[in-house]
């Protein structure tokens, strides 16, 4: 498991929550592991009752199934779930490109740009795990020049995760990735402020999963459900 540095102001449970939601995304905790809260709590340097209550918020979700006497292990992956996430992604940021685009105010779409810069290059030179990252951002930048940043953290902490973590495999298991293509064509859309084609951009991306299902089942044939 990578233990991330806990942040100023982030308690223990907050702290627990995100560094475990990282490592699902990631694979570094894959579908159908056992994970122990002793051994996590001491990763983490925390008690394990913040440990346990991170724990029970991802059972909530369906991401983790508690096993009492035994552990926790992380689900596999199961396409129902991970539809559902797309579906709520899809519906928020339907509505966010479309408030971009409505809006009376000069777009500064600068921070987008130098975000896509950042995504070629990490394509370049083939890091996954960056290129999740920028691409967690450009979405969450979307939020903010929408200014729904609140919505972007509801919509992170709910199912997504099931969305998430097929996402993260399809930049492994994937060789032509269109993830750059397509957040480009969106920018473009919200600098010609075309609402329409800027809203069938958003769910040709966030519906590739079902594209690439396929090459990612061949990939990790043993993490679904």
């Amino acid at each position: 498991m990578i233990v991330e540095v806990k942040r100023p102001k982030e308690t223990a449970s907050e702290y627990a929550l995100r560094v475990l939601k990282e490592n699902i995304i990631s694979l570094d905790l894959a579908p159908g592991s056992m994970v122990s809260e002793n051994e996590i709590a001491a990763q983490l340097g925390i008690s394990r009752t913040p440990v346990r209550e991170a724990l029970i918020e991802l059972s909530r979700v369906g991401i983790v199934e508690i096993l009492p006497q035994k552990g926790s292990r992380i689900n596999c992956i199961d396409y129902g779930m991970v539809e559902e996430s797309r579906f709520l992604r899809l519906v928020l940021e339907r509505e966010v490109v479309k408030l971009i685009c409505s809006s009376e105010k000069k777009l500064d779409l600068s921070s987008l740009q130098e975000n896509l810069r950042l995504q070629s290059f990490y394509v370049e030179h083939s890091k996954p795990e960056k290129l999740l990252e920028l691409d967690n951002q450009f979405h969450a930048l979307l939020f903010l020049l929408a200014d729904k940043v609140q919505c972007y953290g509801w919509m992170m902490e709910g199912l997504t995760v099931h969305f998430d973590r097929v996402r993260s495999m399809s930049l492994s298991a994937v060789k032509d990735i269109k993830i750059v293509s397509d957040h480009q064509a969106i920018v473009q859309a919200l600098a010609d402020r075309n609402t329409s084609v800027a809203e069938q951009l958003m769910e040709k991306h966030l519906s590739r999963y079902k594209i690439d299902e396929q090459a990612i089942r061949e990939t990790y044939p043993t993490y679904f459900c």
